[in-house]
């Protein structure tokens, strides 16, 4: 398989870069194939772990439209019927980079109650919740609420953040991100997993706080922390129920963080097993529908995998090897035809 290097359109760390021309390319399903593939209720599921998908919602960099409310619920009700296990997506205001257009993006939590509402098997969640964005003891609430309206399907996602530009343009404290995120945690895994906090921190106060009503589980929703950097990685080891790396296209890469994170957790007094592992990864759907040349953004190697259904399946499968219990794919292009194409990968997946 002959890969171009990609032509990066800025320097930043995340940067645009031009699609990457592969002699293999998986095969969308023939139109009038699409109806008849089995959905999530009819086939039995005998995958290695669970398989997700990432649908971004932010404006396109190279275009100043993003997918509009009716192509996001498309897509998730679509992703439910061909046997996606869960939808994630991404809890970003805006994105501003150098050399590219302003990416602004939907409220994800209003995105997220709403799939809850049209959907019934899907597992949702973000990938990840900004703790910096929100009073953590209203996240909590926010979060029981849409784990009540999906019927337990919901997973907290919780990060520090990142981007500095977003925090600046909507007036949010980017400095000791780390030590609020921790602070944040206290209050949200304290609510949610006993239904009662009283905190006073540095940074945040949940004094007598109780949540009332609770939703569908006695203890809450499982909660996932994103990030590797060293105090994230001790705290997800500390508090989450699980933990997250995005864009791990390199298998042995997951294989040395899960190293790492056995680690931590030992270090911390936790028997790593009890710490669910899950990865994300890119996967190129290359189609006739799809413009030559058109701009790509966080893509950079190790590039997004590639492969007949077969193929994939055994790249996916793979990742066993990293203890993943849980993958998301991060389709490009994102539409509900790559999400049809990807249908095919998941029956081979279950063979």
């Amino acid at each position: 398989m002959a890969i171009k290097e990609p032509i990066e359109y800025t320097a930043i760390v995340r940067w645009i870069s031009l699609r990457h021309d592969c002699d293999v390319q998986p095969k969308l399903c023939p139109p009038n194939a699409v109806g008849n593939l089995m959905t999530s209720r009819t086939r039995p599921r005998n995958r290695p772990f669970k398989i997700g998908v990432f649908v971004p919602h932010l404006e396109l960099p190279w275009r100043e439209k993003g997918p509009s409310w009716t192509e996001i619920s498309a897509i998730a009700k679509r992703a439910e019927e061909v046997g996606f296990d869960s939808v994630w997506l991404p809890d970003h205001l805006t994105h501003r980079f150098d050399k590219v257009r302003e990416q602004g993006g939907m409220d994800v939590w209003s995105l997220m109650s709403a799939i809850a509402a049209i959907t019934t098997t899907i597992e949702i969640a973000p990938l990840v919740a900004c703790t910096s964005f929100r009073n953590p003891a209203l996240i909590a609430k926010t979060a029981d609420t849409i784990d009540e309206i999906s019927g337990g399907r919901f997973t907290l996602g919780l990060g520090a953040g990142w981007h500095k530009p977003e925090y600046d343009a909507f007036g949010f404290s980017y400095d000791y991100r780390v030590s609020r995120f921790e602070e944040a945690l206290q209050i949200i895994t304290s609510l949610l997993r006993t239904g009662h906090v009283d905190f006073e921190g540095r940074f945040y106060s949940a004094r007598d706080c109780e949540l009332r009503p609770r939703g569908p589980r006695p203890s809450g929703p499982p909660i996932l922390i994103g990030g590797g950097g060293d105090r994230v990685t001790r705290l997800a080891a500390t508090y989450a129920d699980a933990w997250n790396l995005d864009r791990k296209n390199d298998v042995n890469d997951v294989v040395r963080w899960k190293e790492k994170i056995d680690h931590v957790c030992v270090e911390v007094g936790r028997d790593p097993k009890t710490l669910s592992r899950i990865i994300g990864i890119q996967v190129d759907v290359l189609n006739e529908k799809r413009s030559p040349f058109e701009p790509r953004q966080f893509v950079q190697s190790p590039f997004p995998l590639v492969g007949e259904p077969e193929e994939l399946a055994g790249k996916i499968r793979a990742y066993s090897a990293g203890a993943v219990e849980h993958m998301m794919i991060w389709l490009d292009p994102m539409t509900v035809e790559a999400v049809e194409a990807f249908a095919p990968v998941l029956e081979a997946l279950d063979a």
